[in-house]
């Protein structure tokens, strides 16, 4: 099983990236992709923990913005971790996440719903990547929600009053610095209705022609029509479909393994990168 869609502590999941390794070998992943939001801070932990028989693969989810607004997630895989305009990139869309928080904290505020920055900071990690998972795991705790999914439902999803967008590079923008630090680019739940706020078939062709590499096509917040429909885009385009869980650990119902990605897309999609980067066994 290939799942190339997963997070840890070091930005908004719930395990360890070694108990995510121990994870993803109990329940038979073959390989997986550590891609922490905006982060590669779990890479080394990874790399430790990493043994026979998973291939591991190493990237990040980057947070970007359309011209027009909308929040696009980009899954950056097997580009050179040392590369400066990658680093760059990944640290300035990270560092704008407090005070985006911060401003998300206030809404909520405001309307009665107590929270404040502490208390969010007490749910995240050390080190972590301050997100909205940890601001629903404050709510939970403060007995304001019972769960993360149930936060992201009535609360946090992108059309929320309180939802605060990112301040990020455009889609284009991420695609070219993954691509130039010799990785490969795929667009992750594009059409997530489940989500709030979704993308138009439309977006594709620049994607295409700043590098796109492959589009998230099954995965758990997208139903079966919007799958079918980002397959024909995938085709039409000569895109690489992929699939994966997009597993946080607890508290969020997405499984390992839940979606995967066909051997024979993997395979391709790995032929992209400028250089064999799994970590294998």
């Amino acid at each position: 099983m290939i799942d190339l869609h997963t997070h840890s502590t070091a930005s908004d999941g719930t395990d360890t990236p070694a108990e995510l390794i121990n994870k993803a070998l109990s329940q038979g992943i073959t390989t997986l992709a550590l891609t922490d939001h905006d982060s590669i801070d779990g890479w080394s932990d990874a790399i430790k923990a990493h043994r026979s028989p998973l291939s591991l693969v190493l990237g990040a989810e980057v947070s970007t913005i359309t011209t027009d607004g909308i929040s696009v997630h980009m899954l950056g895989m097997l580009f050179d971790g040392q590369d400066l305009a990658m680093k760059k990139m990944l640290d300035e869309t990270r560092d704008q996440r407090v005070p985006r928080m911060r401003k998300m904290v206030e809404l909520l505020s405001a309307d009665g719903i107590k929270v404040t920055m502490e208390d969010v900071m007490r749910a995240a990690p050390v080190g972590a990547t301050v997100g909205r998972p940890h601001l629903a795991d404050a709510l939970v705790e403060l007995g304001i929600i019972k769960s993360r999914d149930e936060a992201f439902g009535e609360l946090l999803s992108n059309s929320s009053k309180y939802y605060v967008e990112n301040i990020a590079p455009t889609p284009e923008d991420a695609i070219r610095t993954i691509r130039k630090a010799g990785g490969v680019a795929v667009i992750a739940h594009p059409f997530a209705s489940r989500r709030g706020q979704i993308l138009n078939a439309e977006i594709f062709t620049p994607l295409v022609e700043a590098g796109l590499n492959g589009i998230e096509v099954n995965h758990r917040d997208q139903d079966a029509s919007e799958q079918q429909s980002l397959d024909s885009i995938a085709r039409e385009l000569d895109l690489v479909v992929t699939g994966s869980s997009d597993y946080h650990g607890t508290g969020k119902l997405n499984s390992l393994g839940e979606n995967v990605t066909h051997p024979a897309q993997w395979e391709r999609l790995e032929a992209m990168a400028d250089k064999r980067r799994v970590i294998t066994p």
